[in-house]
């Protein structure tokens, strides 16, 4: 199933766009990462809605003193925050379910990306074997993954010095960490434990991701930058991008203050 209606589908909508722009393999991954992002974009408008719902909440009087006066009876709590959230007509899995259905779009996209990128026998085997057969499509594997100085099936290096530069798992850690960091939702209180998790996971992500990007194909790394930078313009355009958060501590505090 999983195969059926992600994956395959996926592989031949990047192949057709691969088709469409002369069989240039790098621009058909750019072009397919854009096009996800906007199919996917109402749902996470709505995940950011949903998202400031549950920061207003924590900030909410009521609910401060509703976790003051049951603090040790865990039932009563549940049962106060639930009968807050009816009130203020907050949903609580609107900030999580979104992120739900589009995880399985991201890693459709990770996975059709890997396939088309085929280089093996098995590979190009089971690449062919769910390439649709309208349209000539199946005449276009093998892909050409020459794009600009990278193969796009291996990792990328640019050569200087004879140093091996990884310059896109460089930009990958890089945009991965500036997306993070900026579009971060500021703690609703200083024992915030979800903005803590935030804070690990920004410092964590883009190493994870730059890892990934040093020793994979090369068409991976061109998705994940596009990836980030889609993302930080979609954040842009909801108005919901912070970039005092790149600033030193001390620098945000000067900046905040001369804004008041």
């Amino acid at each position: 199933m999983w195969e059926t209606i992600i994956v395959n589908p996926m592989t031949n909508i990047l192949l057709i766009i691969y088709k469409l722009v002369g069989e240039n393999f790098g621009i058909a991954i750019i072009l397919f990462t854009i096009l996800i992002r906007v199919v996917t974009h109402p749902l996470m408008a709505k995940q950011i809605k949903g998202s400031q719902a549950m920061t207003a909440m924590q900030n909410n009087k009521e609910w401060q003193e509703i976790q003051k006066k049951h603090k040790g009876d865990k039932e009563k709590l549940a049962q106060e925050q639930m009968r807050l959230y009816k009130e203020l007509g907050i949903n609580p899995f609107s900030s999580c379910l979104p992120t739900m259905i589009q995880m399985p779009i991201i890693f459709g996209l990770y996975q059709s990306i890997v396939r088309a990128l085929a280089a093996s026998p098995g590979q190009l085997l089971i690449l062919s074997s769910g390439v649709w057969s309208f349209w000539g499509l199946e005449k276009l594997i093998p892909v050409n993954s020459k794009f600009l100085w990278m193969n796009l099936g291996q990792p990328e290096r640019i050569y200087a010095f004879g140093i091996a530069i990884p310059s896109l798992a460089i930009l990958v850690a890089l945009t991965t960490y500036i997306q993070s960091k900026v579009t971060m939702p500021p703690p609703a209180s200083p024992n915030d434990q979800g903005a803590a998790m935030g804070k690990m996971m920004t410092l964590y992500m883009p190493l994870l991701l730059g890892y990934f990007a040093f020793n994979y194909a090369s068409g991976l790394a061109v998705y994940f930058i596009v990836s980030n930078l889609a993302g930080l313009a979609q954040y842009a355009l909801l108005g919901k991008v912070n970039w005092k958060a790149l600033l030193p501590a001390s620098k945000q505090n000067k900046a905040g203050s001369r804004a008041k």
